[in-house]
């Protein structure tokens, strides 16, 4: 049986939080079902599964820079289930500016903006932001987008029936002499407790590959595999990876966990150095039936575990 490892592909985040893969023609028998929200499977279908433990499937939504007011919703996974709206709204403040994904998402929030606290009670959540998050210059669409944003996010999980945000733990007053009820200048918090609004939310496109990915153990020389990375769970129908010249990379390929990558295992390891190109062709379906394929160059991320 291949070698099995943990790979925690906080989706998006394009770092192997700790690396590795399992062979798919040799999928343990214990496979259990990532507990997902609905909102994860309305967008993205049926979750995978996992031996990993109890896992959680949920989604992030990120104001849209290609149509303003507008947010797209994207999967992300945890074994934390006590940390799932913290991740969550973590995710959301420091935005999504990677991978294939560069440029298309906003981000509304001010620099320095930090989450002071995060409460729930009674089915009522509670986000504190730091006052720097009143120092944005967004306008009254985007500012209502990222409201949106945070609305959805946290709605989706069980239990929750009402979302508030704060300022320096405020929903009213001022802070440094900025009114906190009308959040940025436009009246946003005004409309507390936030409401979701499902019609601001933006079909997902279909499936793209984020990133090449090699993994080595810390301190070791040669890789030990490489990730073709992708943006949710796929079935892969092609996948062909070559070098600058179209020489083909031989090897073992395997599936990742949450079947969110194909896994290379190189038969020749010290070919592979960071920023080479790599000339990838695939073609995948992902659990909804969206289907894409490409052929495209991408220089070689190299990362340790």
């Amino acid at each position: 049986m291949g070698k099995i490892r943990l790979l925690l592909v906080a989706i998006i985040v394009l770092v192997a939080l700790a690396g590795c893969s399992k062979e798919q023609k040799n999928v343990p028998q214990k496979q259990v079902r990532v507990s997902a929200t609905a909102a994860y499977e309305k967008y993205f279908g049926t979750a995978p599964t996992t031996d990993k433990g109890t896992c959680y499937a949920f989604v992030i939504y990120f104001p849209s820079a290609r149509e303003r007011g507008r947010v797209v919703p994207f999967p992300f996974f945890t074994f934390d289930q006590s940390s799932l709206k913290k991740v969550a709204v973590e995710r959301l403040l420091g935005g999504m500016d990677v991978g294939s994904y560069r440029g298309e998402f906003l981000q509304p929030f001010a620099a320095g903006t930090r989450i002071l606290g995060l409460s729930e009670q009674s089915g009522v959540i509670t986000v504190n932001f730091s006052k720097e998050i009143l120092a944005s210059k967004a306008d009254a669409t985007i500012e209502k987008a990222l409201l949106d944003a945070v609305a959805l996010t946290f709605s989706q999980f069980s239990g929750i029936r009402e979302v508030r945000v704060q300022v320096e733990g405020k929903e009213r007053g001022a802070v440094d002499g900025r009114e906190v009820g009308t959040f940025l200048g436009h009246g946003g918090l005004e409309r507390q407790p936030l409401k979701p609004e499902e019609n601001v939310v933006l079909s997902p496109a279909p499936p793209r590959l984020l990133s090449i990915t090699a993994m080595k153990d810390k301190g070791a020389k040669e890789v030990e595999e490489v990730n073709a990375f992708f943006d949710r769970p796929v079935e892969i129908k092609e996948l062909r990876m070559t070098d600058g010249e179209g020489k083909l990379f031989e090897g073992e390929v395997y599936h990742s966990v949450f079947d969110m990558a194909a896994v290379l295992k190189p038969k020749e390891p010290s070919l592979y150095k960071a920023g080479m190109p790599v000339k990838v062709r695939w073609k995948v379906v992902d659990k909804i039936g969206r289907s894409a394929e490409a052929t495209g160059e991408f220089s070689l991320d190299v990362r340790e575990h």
